[in-house]
């Protein structure tokens, strides 16, 4: 399972054996571009790993673990889902509609963690929320302006339709002479 930013404990570890091959094959003196073209990874990696492996040897190339921790961790946010459940307007917003802005302010307060809004996003998909959208309409909603809008303001505000003229910007090519 991810825990964070970086790679799968599965996906880790495999390279962690890629770079373990790579050591044996740094011993038999095996150049760089046939140990990356035979591992399939690029030829700068294994020159980091032969520039690691010199140094320290092949404890120089075992795994360290996860890049980064979330900052949340999985008790703080349960706390978060608390906060959630009751509502923005129990945190000051005046409707009902959590965005990701909103969840973003919400940590920053209670938890004084620092998130971006696709930080939050992914926070979020990472312990199975999704995104929701509103099954139905507004009450207020009147079909007839919304009908008359779309049919007498929106052409005014979208202009004219340009006919493609030579020299206009086209996906079509000019016509050969």
């Amino acid at each position: 399972m991810r825990k964070g930013g970086g790679l799968a404990d599965e996906r880790r570890a495999f390279r962690e054996r890629l770079r373990m091959e790579a050591a044996e094959r740094f011993v038999q003196g095996d150049e760089n571009a046939v140990i990356a073209h035979d591992l399939r990874v690029s030829v700068r990696s294994v020159q980091r790993w032969r520039k690691a492996w010199s140094q320290g040897g092949p404890r120089d190339l075992t795994s360290k673990g996860p890049a980064s921790l979330p900052m949340l961790n999985d008790e703080l946010f349960v706390v978060l889902e608390q906060e959630l459940l009751q509502g923005p307007t129990a945190h000051g917003w005046p409707d009902q509609t959590w965005t990701l802005s909103r969840i973003k302010t919400l940590i920053g307060r209670r938890f004084h963690k620092s998130y971006t809004v696709q930080g939050v996003a992914a926070l979020l998909k990472r312990h199975g929320w999704s995104c929701q959208v509103p099954a139905r309409r507004a009450v207020e909603r009147n079909e007839t302006a919304v009908a008359g809008w779309v049919k007498e303001t929106w052409p005014q505000v979208e202009g004219p339709w340009r006919r493609s003229m030579p020299g206009s910007s086209s996906r079509t090519r000019p016509a050969s002479r």
